[in-house]
């Protein structure tokens, strides 16, 4: 979902300057209120575990593709299934450019073993717009704009008519445990917050563990809902875009709200923003590191999926004091 939604602010600037060329995005169905705010963006579905599974199935969605007459293709995510579909491109003189994904950058900055952080690896917001580039279609991310959203939802239109509150945002999941902030922290955070009266709290998440969890401190905390399960994809999305902040890990929820200007406070584990997946900033964003002096080897991995005993503790070095006090930061200057 992160990668997804990455592509919101540079298809924003692309159109700033390219307003009349449409554009169809290849992405799973639950991806395309993603993709709405665009009105020459049309998302064409990858049945990946139905019609088009498999090398017949990509043999299938290739002549599908090919039926739309589209002129070029932007090849924006560079795996094992894209690559199939190039093959078959390559037999067409349709041009298909694929994204460079850094591979060997990426695993220098990860086998750092305690080295100094020096410099970013571009981000994957400007390795997008390199593929358009490559394509003939020049622009720049400075260019790109929030998305605004209309809320159509009764149910998101309850939840924020009449709340005076800053509205908070609490996404604190992660597809991996090593980039995600210990729940027992997390739940220390969000009872300051609670405490204040000041706040109105609303957690993200999904799956039946997460939605658990949420409930729970729905439950437990006055100013707080659960929207996990309450809320469609779509109306999650409306919702986010009215806050007032997000607090996230590196993940996709984190680049959801960026999409719509939302100033974001992210958490890192074991992953760091240097490997080029901090959210677009419209420069209301910070981020809290875990305390590499403790834990040197950060980071481990890209996405967090790889990493040496005891690192899954790395963000305890992040206090909740440290996160109350940004949020705090991110509310008053925002």
């Amino acid at each position: 979902m992160g990668d997804v939604a990455m592509t919101v602010p540079v298809l924003a600037a692309f159109f700033e300057k390219y307003p009349n060329v449409k554009i169809t995005v290849l992405t799973r169905k639950f991806l395309a209120p993603v993709f709405e705010p665009f009105p020459n963006v049309s998302v064409f579905e990858a049945e990946v575990k139905g019609r088009h599974q498999g090398f017949l199935g990509l043999w299938r969605l290739f002549r599908e593709l090919k039926s739309l007459n589209i002129d070029v293709v932007a090849d924006l995510h560079n795996v094992l299934r894209s690559n199939i579909l190039k093959s078959f491109f390559a037999f067409t003189s349709i041009p298909f450019e694929q994204i460079d994904k850094g591979r060997l950058e990426k695993k220098v900055l990860t086998a750092l073993k305690g080295g100094e952080l020096k410099n970013s690896l571009k981000s994957t917001h400007q390795r997008y717009v390199d593929v358009f580039s490559n394509l003939g279609f020049s622009f720049d991310l400075s260019h790109a704009k929030p998305i605004d959203v209309l809320i159509t939802s009764n149910k998101v239109k309850e939840l924020v008519s009449g709340v005076s509150k800053k509205k908070i945002g609490i996404a604190p999941f992660a597809a991996y445990k090593s980039k995600m902030y210990p729940l027992e922290f997390m739940e220390d955070v969000i009872c300051e917050l609670n405490k204040s009266k000041a706040y109105q709290i609303f957690f993200f998440g999904g799956g039946a563990t997460e939605i658990k969890v949420l409930q729970n401190f729905d439950t437990t905390y006055k100013n707080a809902v659960n929207c996990a399960g309450l809320l469609t994809f779509q109306e999650e999305l409306q919702l986010i875009s009215k806050l007032d902040i997000m607090v996230a890990m590196d993940s996709g929820n984190a680049h959801l709200a960026a999409n719509y200007g939302v100033p974001i406070l992210t958490l890192w584990g074991v992953t760091h923003p240097y490997a080029g997946f901090s959210p677009f900033n419209f420069g209301k964003n910070e981020m809290l590191m875990a305390d590499r002096s403790v834990y040197p080897l950060i980071p481990t991995s890209i996405y967090g999926n790889k990493f040496p005993e005891g690192y899954e503790n790395a963000m305890t070095t992040i206090s909740p004091a440290e996160i109350l006090r940004n949020i705090e930061k991110i509310l008053l200057s925002n």
